[in-house]
């Protein structure tokens, strides 16, 4: 029987679930790695490790433990051998390295001793070795002017580039066995030195390029590499991306034929003839991702058929097929598309997210993360179900969730997820929270909640509805629905959610006097406007939003990305800049509004919030600002998780249900 007493799960418990990425399959399709993130309160951090599913003995285990973290999981070609990064070194000196794990070896062993962090990394399909991306050695002038002057950078021109390296497998298994053979003091120094590191186990491919390499992949016969690449480390320059062959034989660059718009991944087809990667339309930032085919040989290239109104991206290139994702509405879908244009969905179509898909060259067997609304995501392999998170929510209540639609005065149909008490009354109107995602091409999806920014669980429990809406620029609604916020954020954001607040009060389901919003990132910036553009609301939270376009511009790291939204900079359109601004309405603000941002946020960097905190105070609503020491767009630690969640959740139990703030609350 039910448990008639059960809770909703609490603040702690949400942030305590785990969860899973990075999802590998073997090539006979019978073992699955995958990377467990659990939570460590203790040391205040989200420890993450490699697991291991066998289909032989149907067990999960875990194959990394302890402080070191370890992530992306790929096994060899033959499935003898697993590959991962784990942090190794202490304090400032940690790295990520290459470690693996064969069927012979007791233990994982460390195979690369690179400079910098490896950050990414794939097999030679040949198997006699990986291929990985890390930074450059620093240039002697850079090295030779801090050591001069102390530290200091020409913003636009210091750029420090990364490269494409080669591990040969046994050399770096040998240099492995005979580090391990030593004391940690001899081992450290015979480490660090010069003629242990021209061992040849690390051979560098592309340091004399002067490119910042994104995506690239391997030939079928390990002779060829492609890649994509931009002029400088730049986010401004991803849309300026080239495509180079690297011929390992004769170590020469040939820069193809394609065009700059490149969007992800590029990859070989799987007799090595072609290439595949994803491309923008047109060079705007809402633009759809599209799927060409280069040839090799006659160098033409062929837009493959879709029909998919959405961003596509490649994941790999099988003997049935190329690997896709794509978003679908509300759906995460997945499935194979080949060369003539015949779509495969490999998935059901309707109520269901997939992430991370990893599928076999024959494309026989596939393996992912997958969540419905009704079941929290778990790994699968060939659709059965590898883990049991579900397990956790077991004697809990959970919020009932739907997905409804509105019409707005300009004619957009839009989508969000309504939350519901577990014992919803439809005789009874509730107070309403909107709960706001970011992006603005983030999408809201009807899973299980696991959102450690925005307590949608506990609202529900203290008898709120919860609105997720996906309103304009999000994603999974076609290229159109995404470029009509153009040159209307904020105005058209708030015309979606003010026209979904009207809908639920309509409807009987919402307390008009009873209404709160928040929101974090672009989810924080629709906050800010609506604090300072309506007095709809009763109680409203910013998160890591933009409070002016202006400031945001001159500081944020993507400064191309308002450009894109708002057609020019400020110094061409200063009226865009200004009617899109929250600040520009700060007079009218009437209500009271949390402010929570990270203190080194590079994304939407700390003035935004300084500014509509100081607005605020002086027109004399009633405000308070939190500042999260070092923390950037968002956090990787429980603790700040934790705090974040109970300040929201304090603040509209105060200010929408009058509760008594709590002797507990995190001041």
């Amino acid at each position: 029987m039910p448990n008639s007493h059960a809770n909703y799960l609490t603040i702690e418990e949400i942030i305590a679930l785990p969860t899973f990425q990075d999802v590998a399959i073997s090539e006979d399709g019978q073992r699955v790695a995958y990377v467990k993130s659990t939570t460590d309160w203790d040391n205040n951090t989200y420890p993450q490790h490699v697991w291991i599913y066998d289909k032989h003995t149907d067990k999960n285990y875990p194959l990394t433990i302890g402080e070191n973290e370890s992530t992306h999981p790929c096994w060899s070609p033959d499935g003898q051998t697993l590959a991962f990064l784990s942090t190794t070194g202490e304090g400032g000196k940690k790295t990520k390295q290459i470690f693996i794990q064969t069927d012979e070896e007791t233990a994982a062993i460390q195979i690369s001793h690179a400079e910098h962090t490896i950050d990414y990394f794939k097999w030679a399909p040949d198997g006699k070795g990986l291929f990985f991306t890390a930074k450059r050695p620093e240039p002697d002038k850079l090295k030779s002017r801090s050591d001069m002057y102390g530290e200091f950078s020409y913003v636009d021109q210091d750029f420090h580039y990364n490269a494409l390296y080669f591990l040969n497998l046994d050399k770096g298994k040998q240099h492995a066995k005979a580090l391990d053979k030593l004391p940690k003091d001899l081992r450290e120094a015979a480490d660090e030195n010069d003629e242990n590191k021209k061992d040849k186990a690390i051979t560098p491919l592309t340091e004399s390029l002067d490119r910042y390499i994104y995506y690239f992949d391997i030939s079928p016969d390990s002779r060829k590499i492609v890649f994509s690449s931009a002029p400088t480390p730049r986010f401004i320059d991803l849309l300026n991306q080239e495509t180079y062959l690297l011929d390992l034989e004769t170590n020469e660059f040939v820069k193809l034929d394609i065009s700059p718009l490149q969007a992800g991944p590029v990859l070989f087809s799987y007799d090595g003839s072609k290439i595949c990667y994803s491309r923008l339309t047109q060079k705007k930032i809402y633009a759809n991702v599209m799927l060409e085919i280069y040839d090799l040989k006659t160098k033409q290239i062929k837009e493959l058929p879709l029909g998919i109104d959405e961003n596509i991206s490649p994941v790999r290139w099988t003997k049935n097929g190329i690997h896709i994702t794509w978003l679908e509405r509300t759906n995460y879908m997945t499935g194979l598309i080949t060369e003539d244009g015949t779509l495969t969905p490999l998935v059901d179509s309707s109520d269901i997210v997939v992430t991370y898909p990893a599928i076999t060259s024959d494309g026989r067997h596939t393996a992912y993360v997958k969540a419905t609304s009704q079941a929290a995501a778990e790994v699968y392999l060939d659709n059965k179900q590898l883990t049991k998170q579900y397990k956790l929510y077991e004697g809990k209540k959970k919020s009932k969730k739907e997905i409804i639609s509105w019409k707005t005065e300009d004619g957009l149909e839009i989508e969000g997820i309504l939350s519901k008490p577990a014992d919803y009354d439809e005789s009874k109107t509730y107070p309403l929270v909107l709960a706001v995602h970011g992006g603005p091409t983030g999408i809201s999806f009807a899973t299980p909640t696991t959102n450690r920014y925005q307590p949608i669980e506990q609202f529900v429990e203290k008898g709120f509805v919860v609105l997720e809406p996906n309103y304009r620029g999000s994603a999974g609604y076609g290229e159109a629905f995404r470029a009509a916020n153009f040159r209307k954020l904020g105005l058209g954001d708030y015309q979606d959610i003010i026209s979904g607040v009207d809908f639920l009060v309509d409807s009987k389901v919402a307390d008009p006097e009873k209404v709160g919003i928040l929101g974090w990132s672009q989810g924080g910036y629709i906050s800010a406007f609506c604090a300072t553009y309506s007095d709809r609301f009763k109680a409203i939270s910013v998160g890591a939003g933009i409070s002016n376009w202006m400031t945001y511009y001159v500081n944020t790291d993507i400064t191309h990305f308002t450009r894109y939204y708002l057609g020019d900079t400020p110094w061409n359109d200063e009226e865009i800049y200004r009617k899109t601004s929250p600040m520009t309405y700060i007079n009218n603000a009437s209500t009271p509004t949390l402010i929570q941002h990270g203190e080194k946020d590079p994304r939407v960097p700390v003035p935004n919030a300084y500014e509509l905190y100081r607005g605020l105070k002086d027109v004399g609503v009633e405000t308070e600002l939190v500042i999260f020491k070092d923390m950037l767009h968002g956090s990787d630690k429980p603790g700040i998780h934790r705090a974040i969640l109970k300040q929201n959740l304090d603040w509209f139990a105060y200010h929408i249900l009058d509760e008594e703030l709590d002797e507990d609350r995190v001041y």
